[in-house]
């Protein structure tokens, strides 16, 4: 096993391109370039000072994986060592909100019909959560054109996760899977 160091920007680059839960940053750079699978060790990244812990070849045969596409799964590219990494709920609810806009680009519009009683979750911009309410903290929701409130508690950001995962077609087992990442 070997560790090399890498910048954070580098990181976010590997990770964002998972496809499937368990992909090593082997596995991913294997196909980003297009390499052959190999049997053995994988390496280590260190970023900083965190560790990636070395993974296992599991198999002889590796499967190939499909890109991303409308009808691809979100829990085929949420990744709990990345999710972990985030910062807070507020960085994790972000980061689960993405994976649903790569997973789902042409359907996330959907999302805009989630409301409160009194004020919207989700706009196409900063200034319309503004106006829907005082204390909002709206926060872009990455490689997106979606911005959500942060401001309510956890319990709040869990249904609207819940309620995110419901529009866009999970059963309500899988929504409430997606809802305990949080």
């Amino acid at each position: 096993m070997k560790t090399i160091e890498i910048d954070d920007e580098l990181y976010q680059y590997i990770a964002s391109n998972t496809q499937s839960i368990g992909e090593s940053a082997s596995q991913i750079l294997r196909r980003l370039l297009e390499l052959e699978p190999v049997q053995g060790a994988s390496i280590a990244v260190k970023v900083e000072e965190k560790q990636v812990e070395p993974v296992q070849a599991q198999s002889t045969v590796e499967e190939k994986v499909e890109p991303v596409r409308e009808s691809a799964n979100v829990f085929n590219i949420l990744n709990k060592e990345e999710l972990a990494m985030q910062k807070g709920v507020v960085g994790r609810f972000l980061f689960i909100l993405a994976a649903f806009h790569r997973t789902h680009k042409a359907q996330f519009n959907k999302v805009l019909d989630i409301k409160g009683r009194d004020r919207i979750y989700f706009a196409t911009s900063k200034e319309a959560l503004l106006e829907s309410g005082s204390s909002m903290n709206p926060k872009n929701i990455t490689d997106s054109e979606y911005w959500v409130m942060t401001n309510s508690n956890t319990t709040r950001k869990k249904m609207m996760l819940h309620e995110v995962a419901l529009i866009l077609g999970y059963t309500q087992q899988q929504a409430e899977t997606v809802r305990d990442y949080l």
